[in-house]
């Protein structure tokens, strides 16, 4: 048995449950649009690395992996930087 694998993938597994009960436990009161506005309006026109983006997805009630969904609609960006940008398309929604 390889245990370096079987450390890594329960660490991943642990991430994944922290992120469900985080998603779980998001105020039922605010609504869809609210949350990503204040997703979008925490995180700004700065760049965020992974892991800020996972936890500031997290602490709005969203699964870290709803990014991909993200990036795939346009909405977040990766530059030659390494780190994630709201796209023009974001900010112009957000100023809406």
């Amino acid at each position: 048995m390889d245990e370096e694998k079987v450390a890594a993938a329960l660490r991943q597994i642990s991430r994944g449950f922290a992120a469900l009960a985080d998603a779980v436990a998001a105020p039922p009161d605010v609504s869809g649009p609210d949350r990503y506005r204040a997703v979008m309006a925490e995180w700004g026109e700065r760049g965020l690395t992974r892991a800020e983006v996972s936890e500031l997805f997290r602490r709005h009630g969203f699964s870290p992996q709803a990014s991909g969904g993200w990036a795939r609609g346009d909405w977040m960006e990766t530059r030659g930087d390494g780190l994630r940008y709201l796209t023009p398309r974001s900010l112009d929604w957000l100023r809406s």
